[in-house]
């Protein structure tokens, strides 16, 4: 089963070598069609503290790490990476 990767916004980078990102999609509502928007935060990996709170990254489904986290930092989205993500490897 290939991994799932979502892209959304840093909203908490308070707890060591962990971010919250906020996670939108948008979806049809069921029964007016009308197009709504729905989030979820997901608690994410990341090793070398390297993600501040609004940085937009993208995340990638992994074997649990703890009882929150089961996602992965694999990089920012577009511009210059991350400060710590050069030195890991991680780009």
């Amino acid at each position: 089963m290939p991994k799932r990767i979502l892209q959304g916004t840093v909203v908490s980078d308070k707890p060591d070598r962990t971010v919250v990102v906020l996670v939108e999609r948008r979806v049809p509502h069921p029964i007016y069609g009308k197009i709504i928007r729905r989030s979820k935060k997901y608690h994410a990996h990341d090793e070398a503290n390297a993600y501040r709170e609004g940085d937009v990254v993208r995340i990638e489904e992994c074997a649990p790490i703890s009882k929150l986290k089961t996602w992965r930092v694999i990089g920012k989205v577009g511009g210059a990476p991350a400060a710590g993500a050069l030195a890991e490897g991680v780009a």
